[in-house]
């Protein structure tokens, strides 16, 4: 998902700057391609992907035409941002990979009381 988003991001990003699409400023194009590629290499995930869909979303709001790519880039963003880089990335390399454990809940020999007696 990462690298698909990325991808998309650099993409989208490069052909603005190249000017086949007509959205605004050059500095919006200049940051879809470093979020972009911010996400291939899974650094500052969280951060990147957050970013990536308040700009998406932000598009969104301002241009006009098919707002389905801007809605799937948007959604990307989200979900990486609250899924994290994956293994490999290099945010894994850095801080480790982060793994969460659900421990057992019940203690003891606690039993539910008997409502019979």
């Amino acid at each position: 998902m990462r690298l698909v988003a990325g991808t998309a991001l650099v993409y989208r990003g490069t052909s603005g700057l190249a000017g086949d699409f007509a959205m605004g400023p050059a500095a919006v194009f200049i940051v879809q391609v470093v979020l972009g590629l911010l996400l291939l290499a899974g650094l500052w995930t969280p951060i990147a992907g957050t970013l990536a869909a308040i700009l998406q979303v932000l598009i969104l709001l301002v241009q006009r035409g098919d707002p389905w790519i801007y809605i799937l880039l948007a959604t990307l963003g989200a979900a990486l941002a609250l899924l994290g880089p994956g293994a490999w990335s290099v945010d894994a390399r850095l801080f480790g990979w982060r793994r969460i454990d659900i421990r057992n809940r019940t203690r003891g020999t606690h039993r539910p009381a008997d409502p019979g007696a």
